[in-house]
């Protein structure tokens, strides 16, 4: 496939773009301020790196480099607050890109500080989990197998119920009002790839098929464009990175990578806030395990047998779910981390409580928790969204086995923003659910 060619600066570390100073004849300090109006500063355009010379900036102008930021060709706003950005990049391609104000939940109980604020929201919501996050965090998920929480509103089961007339400690209660009045939290939905390889038969971006690889300055360059048009102030707004958006991250690993790293040294987003999801690409499982600077790992399960997840995933005929099990019980897990299993419910073909008991055995023994996903509909998706009773019976059977499992909320589903609904849609027909 071939690859475009770039003459980007977003994307190049600080090695790289000490070796693009040094050819122009300038100090190697200025690379550092040039990585810093980058990355920290979210500059633009090279106009605005006024912290270097005049002659520098005409310098890499007149070598062909530019800063290299998306465009914001449309954006699409839901009426929950959820953003769908489409931008384009130089040769005409285009990706999509969400913002999720508050998130969707899917972060809560995978033992980081993220995870942690999720569950202090499901603290103080009528969804209450009647447990403090760290108690959460440390491998108890007997603590969770009472919640339970419908796709659309919250509903509280007994224990749980009974736990949320036990007041919170009243100095974190205060720490989380005071902080939520200065503070926003959000989550960024990123894609990797134009279009998807994958195939899976329930995602819409499936029907793009691949066009090509994101290189790391585009994939950072759509959380800088996202940040500017939101105004998000790092670090006192708080900011989670899902890479859930467009595209399988392990058919792009060098260029994951060298993003996640950008965006921890350069941009300030601490890899406890960034939540990558593959399908199964066992072979990278082990290199990602290995990185000093990685996100949480998430596996878009989705089936319990080798038989359906074929079926609806066809990467598995290549990487079993066999092998893919084995890999993730060799994967190196850090202090109070939890492995997120994504499991998207079909109506009528992975939802049923025989199958809910096949994802315990397949899951039982792993420091994991389950997020349970209700199909988001779309044109051409051969499957229905599952009723509201089937997902949750389908949770609380996987919480009474002590398997924390939590149903991410749907955002954006009016504006094809969804989990699975990323197909550069710009006629919003609605699809019944």
């Amino acid at each position: 496939m071939n690859q475009p060619q770039h003459h980007e600066l977003l994307g190049l570390c600080l090695q790289e773009l000490t070796e693009i100073v040094d050819r122009l004849g300038e100090a190697p300090y200025r690379a550092r301020q040039l990585f810093d109006g980058l990355y920290r500063q979210r500059w633009s355009t090279l106009e605005r790196f006024t912290t270097l010379p005049g002659d520098l900036r005409a310098g890499l102008s007149e070598a062909g480099f530019a800063v290299g930021w998306p465009r914001i060709e449309q954006k699409f706003v839901s009426v929950d607050g959820t953003v769908r950005y489409l931008l384009g990049f130089a040769d005409g391609q285009s990706v999509e890109t969400v913002w999720m104000p508050e998130g969707d939940g899917g972060e809560a109980g995978d033992g980081s500080p993220s995870g942690d604020e999720e569950l202090a929201d499901l603290d103080l919501s009528p969804c209450h989990l009647g447990r403090e996050s760290a108690d959460l965090a440390q491998a108890r998920p007997g603590k969770l197998q009472r919640s339970v929480c419908h796709p659309e509103r919250s509903e509280v089961a007994p224990e749980a119920e009974r736990s949320r007339r036990t007041p919170i400690r009243e100095g974190r209660s205060a720490q989380l009002q005071q902080s939520r009045s200065t503070r926003r939290r959000a989550t960024i939905c990123v894609s990797t790839q134009v279009g998807c390889a994958v195939d899976c038969a329930f995602c819409m971006t499936a029907l793009l098929g691949l066009r090509r690889n994101l290189t790391a300055g585009e994939i950072v360059g759509q959380i800088l464009a996202v940040l500017h048009d939101q105004q998000v102030a790092l670090p006192r707004d708080r900011l989670n990175l899902v890479f859930m958006g467009q595209g399988e991250p392990f058919l792009n690993y060098d260029n994951f990578m060298q993003a996640v790293r950008l965006l921890v040294e350069g941009v300030g987003v601490p890899e406890s806030r960034m939540t990558v999801s593959t399908s199964g690409i066992v072979p990278r499982l082990a290199d990602f395990g290995a990185e000093p600077v990685r996100p949480k790992l998430a596996v878009s399960l989705n089936a319990p047998n080798e038989l359906l997840r074929a079926r609806i995933m066809p990467i598995t005929k290549k990487w079993t779910l066999a092998k893919l099990m084995a890999a993730l019980r060799d994967f190196p897990l850090r202090p109070r981390e939890r492995l997120t299993f994504e499991y998207v419910l079909l109506g009528d073909v992975n939802d049923d409580i025989r199958q809910a008991r096949e994802v315990v055995d397949l899951v039982r023994g792993l420091r994991a928790k389950v997020n349970l996903i209700a199909l988001n509909p779309g044109p051409e998706i051969p499957f229905a969204t599952p009723t509201d009773e089937r997902v949750l019976a389908f949770q609380s059977l996987l919480t009474r086995a002590g398997i924390p499992t939590f149903i991410r909320r749907p955002r954006g589903r009016d504006i094809y923003a969804a989990c699975g609904q990323l197909k550069h849609i710009t006629d919003l027909v609605q699809v019944r659910a």
